[in-house]
């Protein structure tokens, strides 16, 4: 009985990480990253503070170039792929003072397609689609400053929108959200990731769950785990006496002993 060619395509790999390694002075601060994003995956990034995952997220949007090894985006450099990514950072920095609305600022996401100084109607039009798809199109005059810490979230994922991209990478959204607004900040990432492919960078344990495919562990190395985690991996990653013993038997299983204590 032969297969259907669409069960025989394999989905295209969106990210491409081979051997990378980066650091800012003497020691690595990223060791040996080796991992794949497959097309219409959501990665959760996940581990310790100070242990490389916005480092990763900076080298992934080409603002820091690997000291070693290698990585492709849609199987480019990053700079050349960078049109084809949304980032929404964990916060934004304004004037509270300056006039500008949330349709101003999700406007910014068409920047490189600004002409003689205006916007055109297309890029208003995407602009308010990229509203109403986080539920925001009715505020789209309101002053930014007047937002709530969730609202201007979702706007900045608005923003991300509006440049079409097919990859959304996110660092920490719910860092800034209050509890009273995250259920429906988190019901906007559940649609999101049946649109696209995603890597976000959370400690929210509600984010894995909700949109993890897998999880990768970051601290200087990498570790990728399937979902659910369990209660004594998760003491692993985040616990600092544990840290090392997890490493160490991550890689074994993995097939890289070189941390191991065989006989």
């Amino acid at each position: 009985m032969s297969t259907p060619d669409n069960e025989l395509a394999e989905k295209r790999i969106v990210v491409q990480c081979d051997d990378l390694c980066f650091r800012y002075g003497k020691p690595w601060v990223l060791e040996e990253v080796s991992f794949e994003v497959t097309e219409g995956e959501s990665l959760c990034v996940i581990g310790p503070n100070g242990g490389g995952k916005s480092t990763l997220l900076k080298i992934l949007l080409g603002l820091l170039d690997p000291g070693r090894g290698s990585l492709r985006i849609f199987g480019e450099s990053c700079e050349k792929a960078r049109s084809r990514i949304g980032y929404v950072p964990q916060s934004m920095q304004f004037d509270r003072m300056f006039p500008i609305s949330a349709l101003d600022i999700v406007l910014m996401g068409r920047l490189d397609r600004l002409r003689v100084g205006r916007f055109s109607r297309e890029c208003r039009a995407v602009a308010m689609e990229s509203l109403d798809e986080v539920g925001l199109a009715d505020i789209a005059q309101r002053p930014f400053s007047d937002l709530s810490g969730g609202q201007r979230q979702r706007v900045m994922i608005a923003r991300a929108l509006a440049c079409e991209p097919e990859l959304l990478l996110l660092d920490e959204p719910t860092a800034n959200v209050d509890l009273s607004v995250e259920e429906q900040f988190l019901e906007t990432l559940v649609e999101l990731r049946k649109k696209m492919t995603i890597l976000v960078v959370t400690h929210d344990l509600d984010i894995v769950s909700l949109i993890g495919d897998s999880v990768l562990c970051v601290n200087h190395r990498v570790h990728r785990h399937s979902l659910p985690l369990s209660g004594d991996t998760i003491k692993e990653i985040y616990s600092g006496r544990r840290r090392l013993e997890h490493d160490r038997r991550t890689r074994h299983v993995q097939g890289d002993h070189s941390a191991c204590q065989h006989d």
